[in-house]
């Protein structure tokens, strides 16, 4: 076993040489200083010192002045005080500044013998618990990476199974095809400007996708319909954001993009569907995305129109603030470049890989 190191401290060299030929001929290596500054120099030079036997009554610096330090810079080494004054304030305060035992002068071999192994004993103990605790943070650091990469890796699987989910719909509703991506995108920007957070950024994305996620439930006949729609078969596809709503909120992770899908058809002024909800009692989510759903729906070609310039959708945008959007959201639209718009939309559809990832 490695030979437990002490180091003594005291300005009687009477003293300190009667304690290192005791404790030298008890199995331990000892150092001696005559002040504090000298035992200071050896524990630069020896942090790894397993005990400091000092007295308290030095000239210059004292031997409390010394344990301040020693707590302050070698934290965790166990220091003994000794001292010839029998007074039980001044072994209150030693022990209150951190020393973890005392010795008083004259003392037996048998109480030095005890004290120090008790002393060194307490000091290897600490060493031991703090060996085990970095040990333990390794392990959960490395234990808390590899289960966030595993997160990242499940949040990719869940997103692409989000992407296969909108690319059905489009498949069934050709009309709007690659609108959710579009949006999406659209939305993530506007959100991003808006200085939303990553996981902020990541719901706003999701809820977006999957606006019309409800649409599945809807029948062909209404939702295929080439003409205007009945006003009983504008109730019947209305019901798709409630629907949707009911899809999304039983998936754990989706739970708060489900308020973006069951209201990203309510108007500002509180005239939308289906709720009739007004002003920030809309999801701030949604709020965004109706500014980028109504552009890109105004932008892209229908069977029935040719779609509008990027201009004059921020026109139309503008002249609805306050109405349909939010006018905070609608003039952070109107700040940003309208080339912005023109080259997500060119991104979106030339990438294969997944929008959601734009976040």
């Amino acid at each position: 076993m490695q030979q437990e190191h002490i180091l003594v401290v005291d300005d009687e060299s009477s003293v300190r040489a009667l304690l290192a030929s005791l404790l030298e001929r008890n199995g331990y290596a000892v150092t001696t200083a005559p002040d504090a500054e000298f035992a200071l120099a050896c524990l630069r030079e020896d942090p790894g010192c397993d005990l400091v036997l000092s007295d308290i009554m030095m000239p210059g610096t004292d031997g409390l002045t010394l344990l301040d330090a020693i707590c302050k810079d070698h934290p965790g080494m166990p220091v003994v005080m000794l001292t010839a004054v029998h007074d039980i304030h001044v072994a209150t305060n030693a022990f209150r500044r951190g020393a973890i035992d005392y010795l008083l002068k004259p003392f037996e071999r048998t109480q030095l013998f005890s004290v120090v192994t008790r002393a060194i004993d307490h000091g290897r103990l600490l060493k031991q618990t703090a060996a085990y605790r970095q040990n333990l943070e390794q392990i959960v650091s490395a234990r808390t990476g590899r289960l966030r990469e595993t997160m990242l890796d499940l949040e990719k699987s869940y997103d692409i199974t989000l992407e296969a989910m909108g690319d059905a719909l489009d498949l069934r509703d050709a009309e709007t095809e690659g609108h959710s991506k579009r949006v999406t995108a659209y939305t993530i920007a506007l959100a991003r400007q808006l200085g939303l957070d990553a996981d902020e950024l990541r719901t706003v994305a999701r809820g977006a996708f999957l606006h019309d996620i409800g649409k599945i439930a809807t029948p062909d006949c209404i939702l295929l319909k080439p003409g205007k729609l009945l006003p009983a078969e504008t109730e019947i596809m209305r019901e798709h954001c409630t629907r949707g709503y009911d899809m999304v909120r039983k998936i754990p992770f989706l739970r708060d993009a489900a308020e973006i899908v069951y209201a990203h058809q309510e108007s500002f002024d509180g005239t939308g569907y289906p709720r009739g909800l007004a002003g920030e009692q809309i999801a701030l989510g949604a709020r965004i995305f109706a500014v980028a759903d109504a552009f890109d729906a105004m932008t892209s070609d229908r069977p029935y129109r040719k779609g509008m310039s990027c201009l004059q959708a921020r026109e139309e945008i503008a002249r609805c603030s306050g109405d349909q959007f939010d006018p905070r959201i609608v003039a952070v639209f109107l700040a940003m470049p309208i080339d912005t718009w023109h080259d997500l939309r060119e991104e979106v559809e030339s990438r294969s890989s997944s929008v959601l990832a734009m976040q």
